[in-house]
């Protein structure tokens, strides 16, 4: 297998040292629009480091992009930049004859008149409306592949296949209880990303009617997260999951809810009252005149880097699936769960444990796809595939998960 890795902030660059250590890949060119970050990423492996290279490429160009899968011979794209680039990205790699995976889907836009009830354009839409044309081709698009959506989504496979007989509901629950020394408020992925899913309105999906919407912020529950963590008020948000989930899997009803806690979701609500949540440019004076900025990579570029926390950061994340239904004929709760130690993290691999535990999911997958194990043509979520492989892979890669019955 020969991978093109677009992106080398946090996340590709712990794609970089996990693949490292595994033998299934020929070769991985790490690209980044600042060249400097992919040679950095290449050079921190050392001796490790001979199946990779390091190239510039700006991943909304997609003949650039094409141009350089062709060039290495490239047969898989992994998408590790942020939504905006989802929909170059994807095209290039149909174009460019590669298998696609990512870790986030096709950017959501809200209805225009009843954001807060009825879905505009979802998450991945625009992914899905392209499935024919990959089924035709030959090639395979696996999109969500991260944590979260991604191993949440093989949590629900697994619970189907092999916990219950009827599931009621199926909902992804985040949690963490990490500090970061120094920072009142360092979110510990990427800003950009926090603010495009938490904002937008959530949504949530029943059985009986579909798709549809809430406020931002909407059902507030106390979940009560494993390892230490401890319980930790959890919010709806909108989320890959619920639009994946229902694809493949038979459940009443899927949410996602993210523990926030009271302060970070009031500074977000901060932004929005601001409008410094926005996308759309606006005129700021310069030194040499007018400048168009967009005021969320204003905010993004206050902020450290997420990938530099590290080592001021202390605690454990959780991402896991709550499941209920039934089983036998009698009732069940069960809650998949995967924690991951910053001190562990930072010790085995120097990342911080959010972005590594959302880069060891889609090396999972890609090993799996490089042996045969999982395949298959078309615009699939990882719900489409055997759950247990991945799931004996990810323990075999060091990184075991749990299951808790509620």
């Amino acid at each position: 297998m020969r991978v093109l890795l677009v992106g080398a902030g946090g996340v590709g660059t712990a794609v970089t040292r996990i693949a490292a250590r595994r033998p299934f890949f020929e070769l991985m060119v790490v690209a980044d629009y600042d060249p400097v970050r992919a040679e950095a990423a290449v050079a921190a492996l050392g001796a490790d480091g001979d199946r990779f290279r390091a190239e510039r490429v700006d991943a909304g160009d997609e003949a650039q992009v094409t141009a350089l899968l062709r060039r290495h011979g490239c047969d898989v794209l992994l998408n590790a930049t942020d939504p905006r680039f989802v929909m170059p990205l994807f095209r290039a790699a149909r174009a460019g004859g590669a298998a696609y995976l990512d870790m986030a889907m096709s950017l959501s836009r809200p209805h225009g008149e009843r954001p807060y009830e009825e879905c505009g354009v979802k998450l991945g839409d625009e992914q899905f409306a392209q499935a024919a044309e990959w089924e035709e081709a030959g090639l395979l698009a696996l999109v969500g592949m991260g944590v979260e959506p991604g191993l949440s989504d093989v949590f629900a496979r697994y619970a189907a296949d092999e916990l219950f007989d009827e599931i009621e509901e199926i909902g992804v629950r985040d949690g963490a209880n990490l500090t970061v020394d120094g920072y009142d408020f360092a979110p510990s992925f990427s800003i950009w990303t926090t603010i495009e899913e938490c904002l937008n309105p959530p949504v949530v999906y029943e059985k009986d009617r579909g798709w549809f919407t809430t406020e931002p912020f909407s059902e507030p529950e106390v979940f009560d997260f494993p390892e230490g963590i401890g319980p930790v008020e959890c919010v709806n948000v909108e989320h890959e999951e619920v639009l994946l989930v229902p694809r493949w899997v038979d459940a009443r009803r899927v949410t996602f809810k993210y523990g926030l806690g009271r302060e970070f979701t009031d500074t977000l609500r901060t932004l929005h009252l601001l409008g410094l949540d926005r996308t759309e440019p606006v005129t700021v004076p310069g030194p040499d005149g007018p400048v168009e900025v967009s005021p969320r990579d204003v905010v993004a570029a206050c902020l450290p880097d997420p990938a530099t926390l590290g080592d001021r950061m202390h605690g454990k994340t959780c991402a896991g699936t709550w499941v209920r239904g039934t089983k036998d004929g009698a009732p069940r709760e069960v809650y998949l769960y995967h924690v991951v130690d910053n001190r562990w993290s930072m010790g085995e691999y120097g990342c911080q444990a959010v972005v590594w535990q959302t880069a060891v999911n889609p090396v999972v997958a890609l090993e799996l796809l490089a042996a045969g194990v999982w395949s298959g043509t078309g615009v699939l979520g990882p719900e489409a595939f055997p759950a247990g492989p991945f799931l004996d892979l990810l323990t075999e890669y060091g990184s075991p998960w749990g299951l808790r019955e509620q």
